[in-house]
């Protein structure tokens, strides 16, 4: 039996009793929409809304009528531009665009000032959108599998940044502008075209690193409460004979969205730091992370 495919403009059947229990949840991933019913929009109380792994090509403009949203999901979809309206989502703590076909993000995107998260990996970035430069509350960023090959040297503006996941671009050299981001706990390098890197220990708040998949001859000067993962880190963690953590996994976990944003990105499974598979958001099971 295949999935149903909703009308343009009606809620689907079952969205009365999603909603029937005030949590203010709407769940429609897995469905066929090529857009967003109009209806969805006219839920001026929704907090949550997943359309994740839809076949989405666009969003209305209406979608700004959502002012309470906290959490939206658009992820493995195939959007290739984002409306205004979407940044006037004045609540918006949480935002998945991972695996769509986005090349750039709207000048206006900077006015989500409550952004906590932003997941937009796998898309077809070539520059560091610079909307993102003026999101100082922004604490988790994700944006591996895109095509960069530098970052501002304004990046250290973002002083929330504690999270950022960069596996996949096309760095050759160690983005400078990183050496002053003091403050971030994970930084994920992982399969990029790196052949050494300076010292670390500038990144005095760093617990997690990963460098595998590059082409480096060993693991990169840092302190030694950081958690290596690349050529080399498992022997250079040896040596401090001490027991190995298990990292955190890269992608999110749906009962930890709830959580204080440290605990998310540090000690729960939504941190979405090294090594979990590819796959949708209800898919994925909670893992134990580093500790805080």
């Amino acid at each position: 039996m295949g999935i149903a495919e909703s009308t343009p403009d009606e809620l689907p059947s079952d969205a009365e009793e999603q909603l029937r229990s005030g949590e203010q949840q709407l769940e429609l991933s897995g469905r066929r929409l090529r857009r967003l019913p109009s209806a969805v929009c006219a839920l001026s109380r929704l907090q949550k809304l997943y359309v994740s792994g839809t076949g989405l090509r666009e969003l209305p403009e209406e979608i700004e009528e959502l002012r309470e949203l906290r959490i939206l999901a658009l992820d493995f979809n195939k959007l290739e531009r984002l409306p205004d309206g979407l940044c006037r989502l004045p609540r918006l703590t949480r935002l998945y665009l991972g695996g769509n076909r986005l090349l750039a993000l709207p000048a206006d995107f900077a006015q989500l000032q409550s952004l906590r998260c932003l997941w937009i990996e796998g898309n077809f970035l070539r520059r560091f959108p610079r909307p993102l430069l003026r999101l100082v509350a922004l604490q988790s960023l994700q944006m591996g599998d895109n095509r960069l090959r530098a970052l501002p040297a304004e990046l250290p503006r973002m002083t929330g940044l504690r999270g950022l996941w960069l596996y996949g671009n096309r760095f050759e050299e160690f983005p400078p502008a990183l050496l002053r981001m003091g403050r971030l706990h994970i930084l994920d390098l992982d399969r990029n075209r790196l052949g050494g890197f300076p010292d670390l220990h500038p990144l005095r708040a760093l617990r997690v690193f990963s460098y595998d998949h590059n082409p480096v001859t060993g693991p990169p000067r840092v302190a030694d409460t950081v958690f290596l993962v690349g050529e080399g880190a498992v022997e250079r963690m040896a040596e401090r004979d001490e027991p190995t953590p298990r990292p955190p996994p890269r992608r999110p976990a749906r009962a930890f969205e709830d959580e204080e944003e440290e605990d998310l990105l540090i000690g729960g499974a939504g941190s979405r730091a090294l090594g979990a598979p590819r796959g949708s958001l209800r898919a994925l099971e909670a893992a134990p992370g580093l500790g805080t």
